[in-house]
């Protein structure tokens, strides 16, 4: 089962680590070797959360996700997207910003981290219409009832995430954008920058959202037939088969997985020029660790470890929203990566605890995790 599901991953670090070392030396496979560490530790809260889309669909689409998606994944975001931004902040073409990036690579760093303020803008809107909208819904388990339980009740008034997520924005461009961090500690007013980008991060979230949400509410029928036909078939005595989402709304979903993904590679691809200005050693390092957050999405989907500890994907929603707010602090303030990549790993960390402590509360007293088990959720949750 592991080397099924990471066999690629393993194959692409040995393929990528040796051509690092053969054209460039060992600098190169060092420099590759930590961006790899690097973007997984950055990216692990994000296979929590691809895993809890990734379920709902098909077999079909899981394998579209491993191989268009993950071509998408590091050519499109840890390759091709550093290089657009060279072109639009440049305003000169592509050949010349991959010419740039390779003849230059401290006038590409310049102008990546100059950009960094609508980067930031449009992914900390993105991820944190996510978190948002996870925290204010109403949900069986509750990880850390106190705040959960109240914010789910407020989560009722129609259009609250847009709204708090919208004022966060205003917030963020009338101070932080005002003196925004720029190439050599320099600072420049981004407010315009900082709001045109999040408002587009924010239409990108509800226009990608709404669509696979609108697909998924047009299948309800088609599933509740196939609950049917599934229970039909354990009368009978036969094995029923699992259907996830197919069609059009696989495919939206599909293409918010990749969005969602987009918007976490932004602190990676930022974070890599603290190692590195060179774009084929970025690309190697991210793409490395790239794929193994795909597997590590598929490891999660095919093992039901997000149904067998319950407050996983709670702890990469928070997560999710601890990296917005540090985003969108980025446009001001540099942050280190590694405090970055340790604030999702600790939370989830305690995710993953708390889902232990719950599970054996459970067994002891004999509970199988249902309604009926609610006491012994708190119990377990109140010693987080």
């Amino acid at each position: 089962m592991l080397l099924k599901t990471f066999g690629w991953s393993f194959g692409v670090t040995a393929v990528g680590l040796a051509a690092a070392a053969f054209f460039w030396g060992w600098e190169a496979f060092a420099l590759v070797a930590i961006l790899s560490i690097l973007e997984i530790s950055l990216s692990f809260d994000n296979a929590v959360v691809n895993a809890g889309v990734l379920k709902k669909m098909n077999a079909f689409w899981q394998k579209i996700f491993l191989t268009i998606g993950i071509l998408i994944a590091v050519f499109g975001m840890r390759l091709v997207f550093p290089v657009i931004i060279v072109a639009i902040s440049a305003k000169v073409g592509p050949v010349e910003a991959v010419r740039v990036a390779l003849d230059n690579p401290e006038r590409y760093e310049q102008l990546v981290t100059d950009a960094h303020p609508a980067i930031a803008a449009f992914g900390g809107m993105f991820l944190l219409m996510i978190f948002l909208d996870f925290i204010f819904e109403q949900r069986e388990h509750k990880w850390i009832g106190w705040l959960e339980r109240p914010l789910a009740r407020l989560g009722k008034v129609d259009g609250l995430s847009i709204c708090i997520a919208l004022i966060v924005l205003l917030v963020s461009a009338m101070t932080m954008a005002t003196a925004a961090h720029q190439h050599g500690g320099a600072h420049a007013d981004k407010s315009a920058t900082v709001l045109l980008s999040g408002i587009a991060g924010l239409i990108t979230y509800l226009i990608v959202g709404g669509l696979s949400g609108h697909f998924e509410d047009k299948l309800e029928e088609e599933e509740e037939r196939e609950q049917e036909e599934e229970e039909a078939a354990k009368r009978a005595g036969k094995q029923p088969s699992a259907v996830g989402l197919a069609g059009k709304a696989a495919f939206f979903m599909f293409l918010y997985l990749e969005v969602l993904d987009a918007s976490f590679s932004f602190d990676g691809v930022i974070g890599a020029f603290a190692v590195t200005n060179h774009i084929f050693w970025m690309a190697l390092g991210l793409g490395i660790g790239a794929m193994y957050v795909r597997s590590l999405t598929v490891y999660l989907v095919r093992q039901g470890t997000l149904d067998d500890y319950v407050y996983l994907e709670h702890g990469a929603h928070y997560a999710i929203g601890a990296l917005s707010i540090i985003l969108l602090v980025t446009i001001k303030y540099q942050i280190n990566e590694v405090v970055t990549g340790l604030v999702g790993v600790v939370l989830i960390a305690l995710a993953f605890w708390s889902s232990v402590r719950r599970n054996r509360a459970l067994a002891a007293a004999g509970g199988d995790g249902g309604d009926g088990d609610e006491s012994a959720r708190s119990e377990a949750t109140s010693r987080v």
